[in-house]
């Protein structure tokens, strides 16, 4: 079977993480720049033989400007050293009710990590122009200090400042090729 390569559409995704703020909300981070290639055999996404997201650390947009400055230094990223992060989709897990868990390697500050990924399919449709899309949402957790995102502040009252805790929420929309 031929290989199919499919390229994201960033117009209509996006790639958004949340984080608790002194435990008691939760602030919501974007990636503005970022890229997802995927190859699959036909148009079966579990066959994919090549999973690749990388996004763009500069990009990062929290709706603070220092806040960003700040998640860009190096007590969180270290942007100036680390440009990017990248994961690499390894195999899909059915676990029922349309969801699959992904696997793979996810590289933030240089450090490289197993991870799994909820992906739940979307569908697939031809738009109004005949390119054909398909849309995934991805939901995940990781630790921040696995990945040598290590600042922490405690408040007066011995708070945590920044949870260790990161959840990912992507919506993906991939234009075949």
């Amino acid at each position: 079977m031929a290989k199919t390569k499919w390229i994201i559409d960033p117009a209509h995704s996006e790639i958004q993480f949340k984080v608790k703020h002194l435990m008691i909300t939760t602030v919501t981070g974007y990636f503005k720049k970022f890229n997802l290639e995927v190859e699959t055999e036909g148009d079966d996404f579990r066959s994919a033989s090549s999973i690749v997201f990388t996004a763009d650390i500069d990009s990062i947009e929290t709706n603070n400007a220092q806040r960003d400055t700040h998640l860009k230094s190096a007590d969180f990223f270290d942007a100036a050293n680390h440009s990017e992060l990248r994961f690499v989709g390894k195999n899909f897990n059915e676990t029922g009710e349309g969801i699959e868990n992904l696997s793979g390697d996810l590289t933030i500050r240089g450090t490289t990590k197993p991870v799994t990924v909820q992906v739940e399919y979307q569908g697939t449709v031809v738009d109004p122009y005949g390119q054909t899309k398909a849309g995934f949402e991805v939901n995940g957790k990781i630790s921040r200090k696995e990945f040598g995102l290590m600042w922490d502040a405690v408040t007066e009252a011995g708070s945590v400042v920044v949870s260790d805790e990161i959840r990912l929420h992507c919506e993906i929309q991939l234009i075949k090729q």
